[in-house]
C-alpha cells in the first residue's frame, strides 16, 4: 500500500490543524492498525495516535491526549489526525504508516511500515 499524508503547515499556539492520509487504491488496509508518528529534528520518530482499521480502537501518546483525535473513513480509505490546542514542541514532521501484520495492536514504530511521505507541522508564533 502506499500512503500519502497531507494537510500540515504552520500554526500559532493554540491552533488546530487535521492531517490527512490516503491509502492508495488496491493498498490493503483491513485488519491493519493504521497509525501516526511524528519525528523532530535531531529525534527518533515517535508514535502520536494509532486506530485499528476494523474495531476503529485508539490509542494516544500521553503527550497528545485530550488534545489529538485519530479517525478513519472507511468508504475514502483514508485516516484522519485531528489536532488541537498545538503546542510548540508538536512542531515534526508527521507521518502516516500501517501495521506490518494484520491482527497485532501495537503502538511500536518498528511494527509499521508502507511509510508515507510525511508532512511538516510548525507550531509557532
Amino acid at each position: 500500500v502506499q500512503l500519502q499524508a497531507s494537510g500540515g503547515g504552520l500554526v500559532h499556539p493554540g491552533g488546530s490543524l487535521t492531517l490527512s492520509c490516503e491509502a492508495s487504491r488496491g493498498g490493503f488496509v483491513s485488519g491493519h492498525v493504521m497509525g501516526w508518528f511524528r519525528q523532530a529534528p535531531g529525534k527518533e520518530r515517535e508514535f502520536v495516535a494509532v486506530i485499528s482499521w476494523n474495531e476503529g480502537s485508539a490509542s494516544y501518546a500521553d503527550s497528545v491526549k485530550g488534545r489529538f483525535t485519530i479517525s478513519r473513513d472507511g468508504i475514502k480509505r483514508m485516516v484522519h489526525l485531528q489536532m488541537n490546542n498545538l503546542k510548540p514542541e508538536d512542531t515534526a514532521v508527521y507521518y502516516c504508516a500501517r501495521s506490518l501484520r494484520t491482527g497485532t495492536y501495537s503502538s511500536t514504530v518498528a511494527d509499521f511500515g508502507s511509510w508515507g511521505q510525511g508532512t511538516q507541522v510548525t507550531v509557532s508564533s
